[in-house]
């Protein structure tokens, strides 16, 4: 299949899932080891505005920097996760593809799509019953826009598409599962 260059300045919803719905995480340091290679692989090329990652699969949302040529931020995002496969494979002697594919991609152009798919990337580990209430999942960026604390995620332009902090808090809190059947995510 070919997949569509990822252009500049311009928001993405990245996904993929584990080899026949296997597990790509199987404890704790594994989801810390995703995240910072987040940020050594991706940080110079995009802003990072939400993820969750759950133990089969995970869901970025980014905005790609102006000026950035096409192949060199889809060569970044294709690094970070072979990176992630090849040291999986390796720490826990497996062989062959750890992912299903090549990380899915979707180009985001309408705001209230945006702003749903937010929600629904931090509503994503209780939608799939890993934990009852998404506020407390620690591999998500939810928290952190909770705490306001050191984090590579975009935390004030995110907020600022939810009119602040309250806000955002209020619109995840009310919206539980009823995301549009337009918004076809998977």
């Amino acid at each position: 299949m070919q997949y569509e260059p990822m252009i500049s300045d311009s928001y993405y919803h990245i996904f993929n899932r584990g080899n026949n719905k296997q597990a790509i995480f199987f404890e704790t340091r594994n989801y810390r080891y995703l995240l910072s290679l987040f940020e050594k692989y991706l940080l110079s090329l995009c802003d990072i505005y939400a993820y969750s990652l759950l133990p089969n699969h995970f869901h970025l949302l980014v905005k790609t920097k102006e000026e950035m040529q096409a192949k060199v931020i889809s060569q970044a995002f294709s690094n970070c996760f072979n990176a992630y496969a090849k040291g999986i494979n390796k720490a826990y002697q497996r062989t062959g593809s750890l992912f299903q594919d090549r990380f899915r991609r979707k180009k985001i152009d309408n705001e209230v799509y945006l702003r749903n798919l937010i929600i629904y990337i931090h509503q994503n580990p209780q939608n799939h019953g890993v934990v009852s209430s998404f506020k407390n999942y620690e591999f998500s960026s939810f928290g952190s826009y909770l705490k306001q604390d050191d984090t590579f995620v975009k935390i004030d332009p995110c907020l600022n598409l939810f009119d602040g902090k309250e806000n955002f808090e209020i619109v995840h809190s009310q919206f539980k599962n009823n995301i549009d059947s337009d918004f076809n995510f998977e």
